[in-house]
């Protein structure tokens, strides 16, 4: 059984003030649970139901600080979700500090003012399956660790690293190392006609401002998704998040071909 302190401990993390003072967020479901627990992240707390918690195999339990066994009223209590379900976890943040230098020695992806957190997470997701370790945001992007957010990578979030900094000195540090900055603007060229290079930074913006006037002056690449129908409604662009994976897909698959043909 979860006591009221406990309930009331798990709620107040929905704020971002709360989990910033306690450096810990909460993530949700079976899948997310045990793919925190196989990649060795020690968890604060576990709140599940019986059944789940006998699943776990031993290795599991040693990586959990505290389990508190649930019913389905008592999940539904502190879940952020309509049906809740058989587990819920408490999660340090990382402990981790942005290394410029580092993050500019692969292809990376800066963010401005994405606002909404399925998009985040989905954006997250999407860097995970084509390889791209690093994302920047701006400090105007919505909290990495708003649950919302958390839910839509899947687990995903295990595989990107996620920094929140200042854009124009990030992006400044490019230009200034010679890297391109592939900014997705309405007209721009195509993607699948710019020549792409295996560093580089891909710069996405709001979901309906698109990327802000201060930032456009870093861009050395306008990139663009080409339309390939005569459809006129209801599609004047692609959602940021859907940009995002038809964007990351043709850079991953243009660097599998230049890691194929250059040394």
């Amino acid at each position: 059984m979860i006591s009221k302190n406990r309930i009331r401990q798990i709620t107040a993390l929905r704020k971002k003030k709360e989990r910033d003072e306690n450096r810990t967020y909460v993530i949700e479901g079976d899948k997310i649970v045990r793919e925190y627990l196989k990649s060795g992240i020690r968890i604060k707390l576990l709140a599940a139901k019986p059944e789940f918690i006998s699943s776990l195999r031993p290795y599991e339990r040693e990586r959990i600080d505290e389990v508190v066994t649930c019913n389905y009223d008592e999940l539904k209590k502190i879940s952020t979700l309509t049906t809740p379900h058989n587990a819920l976890a408490l999660v340090p943040y990382p402990e981790n500090t942005p290394d410029t230098g580092e993050i500019l020695s692969e292809l990376s992806v800066a963010l401005d003012f994405v606002q909404d957190p399925g998009n985040l997470g989905t954006i997250i997701r999407s860097a995970a399956w084509f390889g791209i370790k690093n994302i920047v945001c701006s400090f105007n992007c919505v909290d990495l660790y708003n649950p919302k957010v958390i839910q839509a990578t899947m687990g995903a979030i295990l595989n990107v690293n996620v920094h929140y900094m200042s854009l124009n000195d990030f992006l400044k540090t490019a230009n200034d190392c010679g890297l391109p900055v592939c900014g997705a603007i309405l007209e721009g060229r195509s993607v699948y006609d710019i020549m792409i290079e295996r560093r580089g930074v891909i710069l996405l913006g709001n979901e309906s401002k698109g990327i802000s006037e201060e930032l456009l002056p870093y861009i050395t690449d306008r990139i663009s998704i080409p339309k390939f129908s005569d459809a006129m409604y209801g599609i004047e662009s692609l959602n940021v998040s859907m940009a995002a994976s038809v964007i990351f897909s043709e850079f991953a698959r243009r660097k599998k071909l230049l890691n194929e043909t250059r040394p």
